[in-house]
């Protein structure tokens, strides 16, 4: 999930920079817990933190202080909801490259399936967070499953309790989760089997390429 957006996305694409944002508001709330009993630890990583602004030391700096921003609802949920689907895929294919294959997640129409929509609005990408949070190549999201399913397809089904404004809202839906071999070829940039072919960088890699701001 890091490794993609951090070295695969454009120096200034939105995906990339809000990584690094993550990884900054969370290396600065480590270095504050522990400073209290790995004082001369705390202070050494704060001197080296490239982006920190004046010279004041960890412990003049003041306490931990989050963004309520970071406290957006729904989020938590969405996030435990799409680990849940991956467990049950990775489960499905355990051993293997989860990267040799793409991901079909049925979810009946309702708060689940909204959530997941948050994190993919489109009903197949292979860029989308929710197709970074299951590994795969390419990940599509349907509210039934396909006509073209076949018979014998290894159809694995789970269910997620979601808890919301304190269990005000409270709704438990089930899901299926499907993986299948991918027919695309594995990109010579990304490693992602989502190019045309073996020597050809897949449409995002291009794109990124053709920036001038991304690299073979």
């Amino acid at each position: 999930l890091l490794s993609c957006r951090l070295y695969c996305e454009e120096a200034k694409d939105p995906k990339r920079r809000s990584c690094q944002t993550v990884l900054a508001e969370a290396l600065d709330i480590v270095i504050r817990s522990f400073a209290p009993i790995l004082p001369h630890l705390a202070e050494e990583v704060f001197q080296y933190i490239p982006y920190k602004k004046g010279k004041e030391g960890v412990f003049r700096s003041g306490w931990i202080n989050a963004s309520s921003a970071w406290k957006k609802p729904g989020i938590e949920e969405a996030i435990e909801g799409a680990c849940a689907m991956r467990d049950s895929f990775l489960g499905s294919i355990s051993g293997k490259n989860a990267l040799e294959y793409e991901v079909i997640i049925v979810i009946e129409p309702g708060l689940l399936f909204e959530l997941m929509e948050a994190l993919q609005a489109e009903e197949t990408s292979s860029v989308s967070q929710l197709n970074e949070i299951m590994m795969a190549s390419q990940t599509t999201l349907l509210s039934e499953l396909p006509k073209e399913t076949p018979s014998d397809a290894n159809i694995i089904k789970g269910t997620f309790l979601i808890n919301l404004e304190g269990g005000d809202i409270c709704e438990q839906s089930s899901y299926k989760v499907i993986a299948r071999p991918i027919a695309k070829a594995k990109c010579p940039r990304c490693r992602r089997y989502t190019a045309e072919s073996s020597s050809t960088p897949c449409p995002r890699c291009l794109q990124v390429l053709a920036a001038g701001k991304g690299s073979m």
